[in-house]
């Protein structure tokens, strides 16, 4: 049965000529809304000159003077020649600048670059600690070379490791964010950005379908960035062991006050680790004082400062507490 309507209705979209009443945005819509009107701006896509051809990516204006956050995995393999620009970055508004390569970290997925010419206004760098899962969160980037892309999803869970590598070096990223926003190539390097337009991660891999995955933007980053653009490249030091997080013996946790440890699968033969007199088995308590869970804590409390410094490692062994004095090395990255 067909209802009759009234007098002043306004156009009938079921007949010719009819359309729609103009309904306001949604919560979700507005959100999304605004956010890409504020980042999509600061995005540029990427075209970088590489030994093998031309490469694709995103990259994010984080500075007011051109410097652009992108993935170190964008870059990799360019054509280093002396004077010339690295790749072209190309902004929303159809901008165009010439970019370099101001430093690359592959163990963190991070770069720096820094474009020839003014850019648009930088993105707001925020917080990765404070998110939650479930929350709301808009990936800006150039997925197959679609300038100026958004899409929307949540944080589907935090804590996520992501494995690295450079030459022979592996480590794995922490804290890394999982979301379900679609990423696609081209999207590395982009900005995994809140629901308040601040940026808190960089998206670096698809990890299949539904599932993206974004290097975090938090103090850890943020001191990358610093040394990328200080000094080119990040200095690490370097132990020689690799370990696993593994629940302490419930007398050695009552004692310390400590329910986990890194327990040492290996210890190479002639490095820091191993001239100190550490050995495959021992557990990690600590180092110079500060309490161990996971391999991750080592990788943060073996910091650049720590390169030929003496550091204390405190290792259960045997049944008994052991100190270990270890003088850290620079990891040269072959």
């Amino acid at each position: 049965m067909r209802t009759r309507r009234a007098r002043g209705d306004g156009p009938d979209p079921t007949r010719p000529g009819g359309s729609l009443p103009v309904e306001p945005l949604d919560a979700y819509s507005a959100v999304v809304t605004r956010v890409a009107a504020a980042l999509t701006p600061s995005v540029a896509s990427l075209r970088v000159r590489t030994r093998r051809g031309a490469g694709a990516g995103s990259g994010v204006v984080f500075t007011d003077d051109g410097f652009l956050l992108t993935s170190a995995h964008v870059v990799e393999g360019h054509r280093a020649i002396s004077g010339a620009p690295v790749g072209l970055a190309q902004f929303a508004d159809g901008t165009e600048r010439e970019v370099d390569l101001v430093g690359a970290d592959p163990l963190s997925d991070l770069a720096v670059l820094r474009a020839r010419g003014t850019t648009p206004p930088a993105a707001v760098l925020g917080d990765a600690a404070g998110l939650r899962v479930g929350q709301l969160v808009v990936a800006v980037g150039n997925p197959l070379g679609l300038t100026g892309s958004v899409t929307a999803g949540v944080v589907s869970a935090l804590g996520r490791s992501l494995p690295t590598r450079s030459g022979s070096a592996v480590r794995v990223v922490d804290e890394v964010i999982q979301t379900d926003a679609a990423l696609n190539p081209g999207n590395s390097g982009g900005a995994l950005v809140t629901a308040d337009a601040r940026v808190v991660g960089v998206n670096t891999a698809v990890a299949g379908v539904g599932l993206g995955l974004a290097v975090p933007v938090n103090d850890t980053t943020r001191k990358i960035l610093a040394a990328l653009m200080r000094d080119g490249r990040v200095r690490r030091a370097y132990l020689g062991v690799a370990g696993a997080g593994v629940p302490l013996p419930p007398a050695v946790a009552e004692r310390i006050g400590q329910r986990h440890g890194v327990w040492l699968a290996e210890v190479v033969v002639g490095s820091p680790a191993g001239i100190a007199g550490l050995f495959t088995g021992d557990l990690v308590l600590s180092v110079a004082g500060t309490p161990v869970v996971a391999p991750g804590d080592l990788q943060r409390l073996l910091t650049e400062g720590t390169i030929g410094r003496p550091v204390e490692l405190t290792v259960w062994r045997r049944g008994a507490l052991v100190d270990v004095i270890v003088v850290p090395a620079e990891l040269v990255i072959a």
